[in-house]
Protein backbone atom coordinates (compact mmCIF):
# COMPACT_ATOMS: atom_id res chain seq x y z
CA UNK A 1 0.00 0.00 0.00
CA UNK A 2 1.32 3.49 -1.08
CA UNK A 3 2.58 5.96 1.87
CA UNK A 4 3.83 9.48 2.72
CA UNK A 5 6.27 10.58 5.04
CA UNK A 6 6.22 13.72 6.28
CA UNK A 7 9.43 15.50 7.85
CA UNK A 8 10.35 19.04 8.56
CA UNK A 9 14.39 19.55 8.64
CA UNK A 10 14.80 15.82 8.84
CA UNK A 11 12.60 15.24 11.83
CA UNK A 12 9.72 12.77 10.82
CA UNK A 13 6.13 13.58 11.74
CA UNK A 14 3.58 11.82 10.89
CA UNK A 15 3.20 8.24 8.12
CA UNK A 16 0.19 8.39 6.33
CA UNK A 17 -1.15 5.82 4.46
CA UNK A 18 -2.54 6.29 1.25
CA UNK A 19 -6.29 4.23 1.13
CA UNK A 20 -8.59 6.53 0.02
CA UNK A 21 -8.97 7.63 -4.13
CA UNK A 22 -8.61 11.28 -3.39
CA UNK A 23 -6.29 12.58 -0.27
CA UNK A 24 -6.20 16.03 0.11
CA UNK A 25 -3.24 18.01 1.57
CA UNK A 26 -3.40 21.59 3.48
CA UNK A 27 -3.49 23.75 6.63
CA UNK A 28 -7.05 23.42 7.26
CA UNK A 29 -8.02 20.76 10.07
CA UNK A 30 -10.93 18.69 7.58
CA UNK A 31 -7.83 17.86 5.02
CA UNK A 32 -6.61 14.20 5.35
CA UNK A 33 -3.55 15.33 5.70
CA UNK A 34 -3.15 18.73 7.80
CA UNK A 35 -0.08 20.74 7.78
CA UNK A 36 -0.21 23.39 10.34
CA UNK A 37 2.29 26.05 8.33
CA UNK A 38 1.41 29.48 7.22
CA UNK A 39 2.99 28.64 4.17
CA UNK A 40 0.61 25.99 3.13
CA UNK A 41 -2.75 26.90 1.80
CA UNK A 42 -5.70 25.60 3.25
CA UNK A 43 -6.08 23.53 0.46
CA UNK A 44 -2.81 22.85 -1.46
CA UNK A 45 -2.87 19.96 -2.80
CA UNK A 46 -4.20 16.20 -3.48
CA UNK A 47 -2.84 13.15 -4.12
CA UNK A 48 -5.05 10.73 -6.93
CA UNK A 49 -5.08 6.93 -6.85
CA UNK A 50 -6.01 5.03 -10.10
CA UNK A 51 -5.56 1.56 -10.04
CA UNK A 52 -1.71 1.46 -9.76
CA UNK A 53 -0.81 4.69 -10.45
CA UNK A 54 -0.72 7.72 -8.18
CA UNK A 55 -0.82 11.11 -9.17
CA UNK A 56 0.01 14.58 -7.45
CA UNK A 57 -2.16 17.56 -8.37
CA UNK A 58 -1.66 21.30 -6.95
CA UNK A 59 -4.66 22.86 -5.93
CA UNK A 60 -4.19 26.27 -7.22
CA UNK A 61 -2.00 26.55 -3.94
CA UNK A 62 -0.56 30.26 -2.78
CA UNK A 63 3.22 28.76 -2.88
CA UNK A 64 3.40 26.29 -5.02
CA UNK A 65 4.03 22.08 -4.79
CA UNK A 66 7.15 20.80 -5.64
CA UNK A 67 8.33 17.22 -6.83
CA UNK A 68 11.78 16.50 -6.43
CA UNK A 69 12.66 20.48 -6.46
CA UNK A 70 10.15 21.31 -9.56
CA UNK A 71 7.25 23.05 -9.21
CA UNK A 72 4.18 21.15 -10.51
CA UNK A 73 0.68 21.13 -11.57
CA UNK A 74 -0.15 17.59 -11.89
CA UNK A 75 2.52 14.63 -11.73
CA UNK A 76 2.29 11.28 -11.36
CA UNK A 77 4.73 9.93 -8.65
CA UNK A 78 6.98 7.46 -8.36
CA UNK A 79 8.82 5.82 -5.45
CA UNK A 80 11.22 7.17 -3.44
CA UNK A 81 9.74 10.77 -5.16
CA UNK A 82 10.10 14.38 -2.53
CA UNK A 83 7.26 16.23 -2.33
CA UNK A 84 8.00 19.75 -1.24
CA UNK A 85 4.58 21.67 0.41
CA UNK A 86 5.98 24.62 2.30
CA UNK A 87 9.00 23.96 4.69
CA UNK A 88 7.88 20.59 5.32
CA UNK A 89 9.10 17.35 2.80
CA UNK A 90 6.83 14.59 2.06
CA UNK A 91 8.62 11.02 0.72
CA UNK A 92 6.19 8.95 -1.31
CA UNK A 93 6.65 5.12 -1.07
CA UNK A 94 4.98 2.97 -3.13
CA UNK A 95 6.44 -0.16 -2.09
CA UNK A 96 5.43 -2.08 1.12
CA UNK A 97 9.10 -1.76 3.76
CA UNK A 98 7.78 -2.57 6.83
CA UNK A 99 6.54 -0.82 9.60
CA UNK A 100 10.21 1.51 9.74
CA UNK A 101 7.81 4.77 11.10
CA UNK A 102 5.95 4.78 13.90
CA UNK A 103 3.07 6.81 15.16
CA UNK A 104 3.87 10.49 16.63
CA UNK A 105 3.30 10.24 20.53
CA UNK A 106 -0.02 11.61 21.56
CA UNK A 107 -0.71 12.99 24.94
CA UNK A 108 -3.96 14.13 25.27
CA UNK A 109 -5.95 15.91 28.36
CA UNK A 110 -7.53 12.68 30.34
CA UNK A 111 -5.62 9.99 28.24
CA UNK A 112 -3.15 7.63 29.38
CA UNK A 113 0.46 6.93 26.99
CA UNK A 114 0.06 3.75 26.09
CA UNK A 115 2.88 1.65 27.14
CA UNK A 116 4.23 0.53 24.21
CA UNK A 117 4.10 3.98 22.58
CA UNK A 118 7.63 4.41 20.24
CA UNK A 119 9.75 6.99 19.22
CA UNK A 120 9.61 8.15 15.52
CA UNK A 121 12.38 6.87 13.51
CA UNK A 122 14.28 4.43 11.49
CA UNK A 123 17.18 3.71 13.85
CA UNK A 124 17.76 2.30 17.18
CA UNK A 125 19.73 3.32 20.81
CA UNK A 126 22.62 0.84 20.27
CA UNK A 127 24.54 -0.84 23.38
CA UNK A 128 26.91 2.06 24.76
CA UNK A 129 24.90 4.97 23.22
CA UNK A 130 23.53 8.18 25.17
CA UNK A 131 20.07 7.06 26.84
CA UNK A 132 17.52 8.69 28.24
CA UNK A 133 13.78 8.69 28.96
CA UNK A 134 10.01 11.30 29.31
CA UNK A 135 8.45 10.88 32.85
CA UNK A 136 4.39 12.34 32.38
CA UNK A 137 4.15 14.72 35.12
CA UNK A 138 0.67 15.80 34.78
CA UNK A 139 -2.72 14.22 33.39
CA UNK A 140 -3.90 10.53 33.97
CA UNK A 141 -0.42 9.70 32.37
CA UNK A 142 1.26 10.81 35.23
CA UNK A 143 4.43 8.72 36.47
CA UNK A 144 4.42 6.86 33.20
CA UNK A 145 7.74 6.96 31.66
CA UNK A 146 8.60 6.51 27.61
CA UNK A 147 12.12 5.76 26.83
CA UNK A 148 14.14 7.50 24.27
CA UNK A 149 14.57 4.53 22.45
CA UNK A 150 15.08 5.56 19.07
CA UNK A 151 16.91 8.75 17.02
CA UNK A 152 14.19 11.03 16.99
CA UNK A 153 10.93 11.06 19.43
CA UNK A 154 8.01 13.31 18.48
CA UNK A 155 5.82 14.21 20.98
CA UNK A 156 2.47 16.50 21.30
CA UNK A 157 -0.73 16.66 19.78
CA UNK A 158 -0.55 17.22 15.80
CA UNK A 159 -2.77 20.14 14.81
CA UNK A 160 -1.98 21.78 18.05
CA UNK A 161 1.62 21.43 18.91
CA UNK A 162 4.58 18.62 18.14
CA UNK A 163 7.97 18.48 19.66
CA UNK A 164 10.82 16.58 18.43
CA UNK A 165 13.56 15.16 20.89
CA UNK A 166 16.99 13.92 18.64
CA UNK A 167 19.63 11.89 20.62
CA UNK A 168 22.92 13.46 19.36
CA UNK A 169 26.30 12.19 20.27
CA UNK A 170 27.06 14.05 22.97
CA UNK A 171 23.01 15.17 24.33
CA UNK A 172 19.72 15.09 23.77
CA UNK A 173 18.03 18.25 22.14
CA UNK A 174 14.49 19.34 21.82
CA UNK A 175 12.92 21.44 18.58
CA UNK A 176 9.38 23.01 18.26
CA UNK A 177 8.12 20.68 15.13
CA UNK A 178 4.49 22.31 14.13
CA UNK A 179 1.43 24.00 15.77
CA UNK A 180 0.55 27.63 16.92
CA UNK A 181 1.69 26.79 20.25
CA UNK A 182 5.62 26.72 21.36
CA UNK A 183 6.79 23.96 23.58
CA UNK A 184 7.97 25.40 27.07
CA UNK A 185 11.80 24.41 28.46
CA UNK A 186 11.46 25.15 31.76
CA UNK A 187 8.93 27.87 31.78
CA UNK A 188 10.94 29.10 28.70
CA UNK A 189 9.17 29.07 24.80
CA UNK A 190 11.39 27.19 22.77
CA UNK A 191 12.44 29.07 19.46
CA UNK A 192 12.95 27.53 16.07
CA UNK A 193 16.90 26.09 16.55
CA UNK A 194 17.11 23.28 18.81
CA UNK A 195 17.42 23.63 22.45
CA UNK A 196 20.24 21.25 24.43
CA UNK A 197 18.45 19.20 27.60
CA UNK A 198 19.69 18.76 30.77
CA UNK A 199 18.79 15.93 32.70
CA UNK A 200 15.98 17.15 34.72
CA UNK A 201 15.07 19.94 32.62
CA UNK A 202 10.90 20.39 32.30
CA UNK A 203 8.56 20.39 28.84
CA UNK A 204 5.72 21.58 29.18
CA UNK A 205 3.77 20.85 25.15
CA UNK A 206 -0.48 20.98 24.95
CA UNK A 207 -0.99 21.49 28.15
CA UNK A 208 1.23 17.93 29.59
CA UNK A 209 4.14 18.63 32.05
CA UNK A 210 6.97 16.40 31.10
CA UNK A 211 10.34 15.87 32.36
CA UNK A 212 13.76 14.89 30.44
CA UNK A 213 16.08 12.18 32.13
CA UNK A 214 18.87 11.33 30.94
CA UNK A 215 20.65 7.83 32.26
Amino acid sequence: MPKMIVSIDGVVIKEVQLTKERTSLGRRPYNDVVIDNLAVSGEHAAVHMTGDEVFLEDLNSTNGTYVNGKAIKRQQLHHGDTIEVGKYKIQFISELEGERFDKTMVFKPGMGVPPSTAATSTERVLPGELQGCIRVLSGAASGREVPLIKVVTTVGKPGVAVAAITRRQHGFVVAHVEGVGNPLLNGTPIGNEPVALKSGDLIELAGTQMQFIQT
